[in-house]
């Protein structure tokens, strides 16, 4: 089972390494990763293997939009069907 995670805010250092670690925490793996910087702006997006968590992918989406809010990003995670469909308009 496979999950989207985005990133997006002013880009800082260390994001990277906290949402990997905060996954890795979690027993979820990264499988793709694509980032960017525009202007001083951070974007991401990674293909997370979630097969191995421990909950409920509704309780590890808000942890990962509370972990974002404590490092001054948005972070969300979602299914990667309703991602899917979201984007197949």
């Amino acid at each position: 089972m496979h999950a989207v995670v985005t990133v997006t805010g002013k880009d800082k250092k260390g994001v990277i390494a906290k949402v990997s670690q905060f996954l890795l925490e979690k027993n979820a793996n990264i499988e793709d990763v694509s980032q960017t910087v525009m202007d001083e702006y951070f974007a991401m997006i990674m293909l997370v293997d979630i097969s191995g968590i421990q909950e409920e992918l509704s309780v590890l989406a808000q942890e990962c939009a509370e972990m974002g809010k404590s490092i001054g990003m948005s972070v969300h995670m979602q299914h990667e069907d309703i991602f899917n469909a979201m984007h197949n308009v």
